[in-house]
């Protein structure tokens, strides 16, 4: 949690939006259900962020839920904040030291690997490319290098489509879309390392489970459902059944 800092104004459409977002909350922590194209956090040219909603939930002496994690701006699915800093301590070393099993679903397109479940591991180093970072496959020793590993199963195919689970084991930026980008097949509405909007309105990405060791005892699975349109992208690529 933020401190010493004055409570933004927020407006009640703000306040209504990150409200209705809200999956899962207790003295610990809250874990909201993002939209696609919401941003996690401020920057150049984004006008309304998660981070900055978070304003919603400050307490009268102005501490407000920490962002743990992050999720790209086209990505869905479910997002935690920690409300005091020793749970903002323990969560953000869970996800470090991968202490949370993530599990995201991801429609894609391309050359769809034969066996139904593997493993890609492979390193990846961030590039400035056009004034943009992105992520490449490298080779382990190259200088800013970082280990990477996805786990991915296959939960339904049609055609050159397929609906994937996609278990990350590291966190590394864009990890999942690179390796499937590697694997052959990236993301439907990828447009940094796919086809962008030639096969999809948005990112097609959904963060659909984080299992965590809860910072007050046991374990909590939290889950956000599918996105409509999701759903719609996925029954118009003849995809059916694994939702």
């Amino acid at each position: 949690m933020t401190r010493n800092r004055e409570i933004p104004a927020i407006s009640p459409e703000d306040l209504a939006l990150v409200q209705g977002m809200v999956l899962h909350e207790d003295n610990s922590l809250i874990a909201f259900n993002k939209p696609a194209g919401l941003a996690v956090q401020a920057g150049s040219g984004v006008a309304r962020s998660l981070d900055g909603l978070m304003a919603a939930f400050s307490r009268s002496n102005g501490k407000r839920p920490r962002l743990v994690h992050r999720l790209d701006q086209g990505t869905s699915g479910v997002i935690v904040a920690a409300k005091t800093q020793p749970v903002a301590a323990k969560l953000s070393e869970a996800f470090a030291g991968r202490g949370v099993q993530k599990t995201y679903l991801a429609l894609v397109k391309g050359r769809l690997p034969p066996a139904e479940t593997g493993v890609a591991d492979a390193a990846l180093v961030k590039v400035e490319e056009g004034g943009k970072a992105r992520m490449i496959i490298a080779r382990p020793d190259r200088k800013g290098a970082q280990a990477a590993r996805t786990g991915w199963r296959v939960l339904a195919r049609q055609g050159e489509f397929a609906l994937m689970q996609m278990s990350p084991e590291t966190g590394r930026m864009h990890q999942i879309r690179v390796h499937l980008m590697a694997l052959g097949c990236p993301i439907l509405g990828d447009a940094l390392y796919g086809e962008g909007q030639a096969t999809a309105p948005r990112l097609m990405l959904h963060a659909a489970r984080l299992d965590l060791a809860h910072p007050e005892g046991g374990r909590r699975v939290l889950e956000a459902p599918v996105p409509e349109d999701f759903r719609a992208a996925a029954g118009a690529a003849g995809i059916q059944a694994g939702l």
